[in-house]
């Protein structure tokens, strides 16, 4: 239960920065529990933060549920068809990490470039606030191509909202919306094909008040430091996750 428990709290510190939670559960999981298959083991805990996004973001789900937010609404249907068409593919052929780490340098370039664009051109935009659809096909793909481990969701959807007019707030509580749908799928398509990890529940509780707590605190310190800096923290967490993976 020891080993299971430890998952689910890496889980909830990495679902939400820029270094693949995926991969490093996958990683941890493939020494520690032999007999379920890393990957899926991966797949399952993000319920735990799926359940923290639910409860962190419960006004924006009420609004969208009750069709008050049109646009953010139209936003997480076409970003979990487009994710979940090219996520399938990858989730069925993955055979290693590396080119995930290779993807992660990638992100933690565009990262980078972004941050350079909005502190010397604050007119850069792909997008807007008012018309999300725009980036909801980017980031969507974006998203299910994180299904490779080592590439993390979080990371490659902040660079693809990061192009549009909006503040990191914004970037990083859309980000995090965006995966419930998603995870939501996922976690019915374990069940089931195998009934996933009766012995694994312990570690949804903890990928949950770890998730929601280092949610918290990620969305207060989104509030105090401007895009550039945000960004910036992010490329370079990005080029970390990358290295670490192409090492390991």
């Amino acid at each position: 239960m020891a080993d299971y428990i430890f998952l689910g709290v890496l889980q909830g510190i990495f679902e939400w920065i820029p270094i693949s939670s995926e991969g490093i559960v996958a990683l941890a999981s493939h020494f520690l529990i032999e007999e379920i298959n890393p990957i899926d083991i991966a797949l399952f805990l993000h319920l735990g933060t799926f359940l923290a996004v639910l409860i962190y973001f419960r006004k924006d789900w009420l609004e969208i549920l009750s069709f008050k937010n049109l646009p953010l609404l139209r936003f997480l249907i076409i970003a979990t068809l487009i994710s979940l068409a090219v996520g399938y593919p990858f989730y069925k052929m993955i055979s290693q990490a590396t080119s995930g780490a290779i993807l992660l340098f990638i992100v933690g370039l565009g990262l980078l470039l972004t941050a350079q664009a909005h502190k010397f051109k604050k007119s850069f935009s792909l997008g807007s606030a008012k018309n999300l659809n725009k980036l909801a096909v980017l980031t969507g793909f974006l998203q299910g191509l994180a299904v490779i481990p080592g590439l993390s969701r979080s990371g490659a959807t902040i660079f693809g909202l990061s192009l549009g007019q909006l503040s990191p707030r914004q970037i990083l509580k859309i980000s995090y919306i965006m995966s419930a749908p998603l995870v939501l799928v996922s976690s019915a398509y374990l069940f089931w094909q195998n009934h996933l990890l009766i012995a694994g529940w312990p570690s949804l509780a903890a990928s949950f008040l770890v998730g929601l707590a280092s949610l918290s605190l990620l969305m207060k310190l989104a509030e105090k430091i401007n895009f550039y800096r945000f960004a910036l923290i992010f490329a370079l967490l990005c080029f970390m996750g990358g290295f670490i993976g192409l090492v390991i």
